[in-house]
């Protein structure tokens, strides 16, 4: 394996990746691209300028960057699966009390009357800690849009993605035109993929006129209207060929910096959804990478192994919290769906042209030598040196953070565990070198590379 050479899109990258927040969202593959195509078509009739389209063009892809910052809280509160409870909360109108109300009843689980209740009055108190949670949620996107080095109006629109029209929206209760148009472009756009792909032209136009001067800004109500008689734009929809126009100044080097941070912030949305994972992707890439420089690797080898360490839980976006959040063993049901998020991982990184080599070895790292391990039960012939050195470094930085189901054992404890696991189960080599990593981490000054390598970012 080596670096990227060359120059990629940031177009297909981003569009790629979108699928990983569809699934966060809760919402069919291709949400995001297909709200990019209505909303750039919805830019296109109003006329707008290049540069806008372009800023506008990633505000659709990215739009639900931030979207696993509130899915733990929501599951908590709902005892529901996060994906059902972000799913349906798209196709009530949640700004009115009483739809909301219904809503809420219909999603909250429980196993009696009372229990039911008593979440919905929790949901009830908890209107400031919604509102935070919707801010966390839009600023955490626009973080995620700024950090990728995309404009500060991509950033915005992002950020304002939930306000309405009427200022009862979320998180700033903006009215009117205080909200930047391309949010404004962003929420309706949003909002007639999903009733689109529920019932076609008719539903999307529906809920649209029905919103209108609501949710909506009616101009731009108008503007949708003006496109409905494009029936090979609509019926174009239903192929999953990529979010149409794209911009063609946003040539981008494919070096490390970039792709890097690319990665990084994918990582960040995983290591989000869930407050017991918090920077488990980061501090397993930086394991990873120092057990492979360890190990003699070249630099590109390097390269991927960090990328693919960073990236490598990418299908855990598919899971809800009710399971990655649960307290006691899980149920073989729920295994299942665990013992699936690597499949998830490969498949999503197979749509990104840069990081395709990459899927591979990202979804193996719950491989093991003796044939055991999952999804597929791969044994050593088949599992190289950088499949192995991840597998070694997700499960050191997982056993020692907490758990909700066990508390963090320490280096020594883990090690242990590593070591009766080699060579049968885990590499040999790689757990020598993380064992040496420790041991000049536990006796090294702050400023050494062994402990950099544990410390993270």
């Amino acid at each position: 394996m080596g670096g990227e050479t060359g120059s990629i899109r940031l177009s297909e990258v981003v569009a790629a990746l979108s699928y990983a927040l569809d699934l966060t969202e809760g919402e069919p593959p291709g949400h995001a691209v297909r709200s990019c195509r209505i909303g750039m078509r919805l830019a296109q009739e109003l006329g707008l300028r290049e540069g806008t389209l372009t800023d506008l063009f990633y505000a659709l892809l990215l739009k639900d960057a931030g979207c696993s910052a509130n899915s733990a809280r929501m599951a908590a509160l709902f005892g529901a699966d996060d994906h059902i409870a972000k799913r349906t909360s798209k196709r009530i109108d949640w700004a009115c009390k009483f739809p909301a109300f219904l809503w809420s009843a219909r999603t909250v689980a429980g196993n009696s009357v009372r229990r039911r209740a008593q979440r919905l009055k929790a949901i009830k108190d908890e209107g400031e800690v919604t509102r935070s949670l919707m801010r966390a949620r839009c600023d955490r996107g626009a973080e995620i849009a700024l950090s990728l080095g995309l404009p500060s109006e991509t950033a915005e629109a992002i950020r304002a993605l939930d306000e309405h029209w009427d200022g009862r929206g979320q998180p700033a209760g903006l009215r009117g035109d205080e909200i930047p148009l391309l949010a404004r472009i962003l929420c309706l756009a949003q909002t007639v993929e999903i009733f689109h792909a529920d019932g076609g032209v008719t539903a999307a136009w529906g809920v649209a006129r029905k919103r209108s001067g609501g949710w909506f800004d009616p101009s731009l109500v108008e503007v949708l209207g003006a496109c409905l008689g494009d029936v090979a734009f609509w019926e174009s929809l239903e192929h999953d060929d990529g979010p149409g126009w794209r911009p063609d100044e946003r040539l981008m080097r494919a070096d490390d910096t970039r792709l890097d941070g690319i990665a990084v912030a994918f990582a960040g949305v995983v290591d989000a959804k869930s407050p017991w994972t918090y920077r488990h992707s980061d501090r397993a890439s930086m394991i990873a990478a120092g057990l492979a420089a360890a190990l003699g690797a070249e630099a590109g080898a390097l390269s991927d192994v960090r990328r693919a360490a960073l990236l490598h839980d990418l299908g855990k976006l598919a899971i809800s919290n009710l399971i990655l959040d649960k307290p006691g063993r899980l149920t073989p049901a729920e295994e299942a769906i665990v013992r699936r998020h690597p499949i998830v991982t490969a498949q999503i990184l197979e749509r990104v042209p840069c990081f395709r080599r990459l899927a591979s070895l990202a979804g193996a790292h719950h491989e093991r030598l003796d044939g055991h391990g999952y999804p597929y039960g791969m044994t050593g012939e088949e599992l190289d040196m950088p499949m192995r050195v991840i597998a070694v470094a997700d499960v050191y930085e997982a056993v020692t953070s907490e758990r909700p189901y066990r508390a963090a054992m320490t280096s020594e404890q883990a090690l242990a565990i590593l070591q009766a696991e080699a060579p049968t189960r885990l590499d040999a080599a790689a757990v020598a070198a993380l064992g040496d990593l420790v041991e000049h981490r536990t006796g090294a000054d702050d400023g050494s590379r062994a402990a950099v390598v544990f410390e993270g970012r």
